[in-house]
């Protein structure tokens, strides 16, 4: 037996990995940060038309909403892991999720359509950081 990150390991028999109760802990938070990220996606694609209208986006220029957080997240993902090693995987996470919560905030009370544009993109930034 040997312990890696505070897991069990049954290295002779190629066993199942054991979690602890902290382990367990963290990995509900970790599939909860995920799931309100995939929802928060979801629920955009969805209330896009009424935002269009609330904020007066042209049919042509609907889709940036949508784009500006997906190029974001999409393209700095890989760069924010090497940030996470360098700098540390929990304070990257807890920033990321601090970020996320300013930008959403920002993206809601958000009275005009560059209003809307840079909160999606700080809420792709920092979608990256959390991932």
């Amino acid at each position: 037996m040997s312990v890696v990150e505070g897991a069990r390991v049954d290295t002779g028999t190629g066993g199942p990995v054991r979690l602890d109760g902290r382990l367990k802990l963290v990995l509900v938070v970790l599939l909860v940060a995920q799931f309100m990220l995939a929802v928060d996606f979801s629920i955009l694609n969805v209330a896009l038309p009424v935002i269009g209208d609330g904020l007066g986006f042209s049919l042509s220029n609907l889709q940036w909403i949508a784009t500006s957080f997906a190029l974001c997240a999409a393209g700095f993902t890989l760069l924010f892991g090497r940030v996470a090693d360098l700098f540390g995987r929990r304070r990257l996470f807890l920033v990321g999720l601090a970020v996320l919560g300013l930008s959403s905030l920002a993206g809601g009370l958000a009275s005009s359509p560059e209003m809307l544009l840079v909160a999606r993109v700080f809420q792709g930034l920092a979608t990256a950081a959390v991932t």
